[in-house]
């Protein structure tokens, strides 16, 4: 019985957290000022007036680069959490240590033959 319960509240949580958002944005859009003016529209660099156009459209590889980035640097909180707990998880969590390795170097060489790894 008291399963269900929580999932109750659980349920509750959930609706009242949706409710919150939705009045949130309706009260934003509402009470918010909608008039545009020059200053509201010019682009913003810092504070420092732009120089030129401010849309530069960067090479597609910059973007494919910083994303590897950020999954191996995600993956190597999973590898020292994973070695702070080594000695309790036996030859299992060493063969799923393994094969989540060998995946990431799957897909750091074919990263590397599509050619995202090089700058120029």
């Amino acid at each position: 019985m008291s399963a269900n319960i929580a999932y109750l509240y659980a349920g509750i949580l959930l609706a009242a957290g949706f409710v919150f958002v939705i009045v949130v944005t309706v009260l934003a859009n509402l009470l918010a000022p909608h008039k545009h003016t020059k200053e509201k529209l010019q682009t913003y660099e810092s504070g420092e007036t732009p120089i030129g156009s401010a849309w530069v459209q960067y090479p597609l590889g910059f973007y494919i680069f910083a994303l590897l980035f950020v999954a191996f640097d995600v993956d190597i909180v999973f590898i020292i959490s994973w070695a702070v707990i080594f000695k309790q998880l036996s030859i299992f969590g060493f063969v799923e240590m393994l094969f989540f390795i060998v995946v990431l170097a799957l897909g750091l060489v074919y990263a590397w033959r599509k050619g995202v790894t090089r700058w120029i």
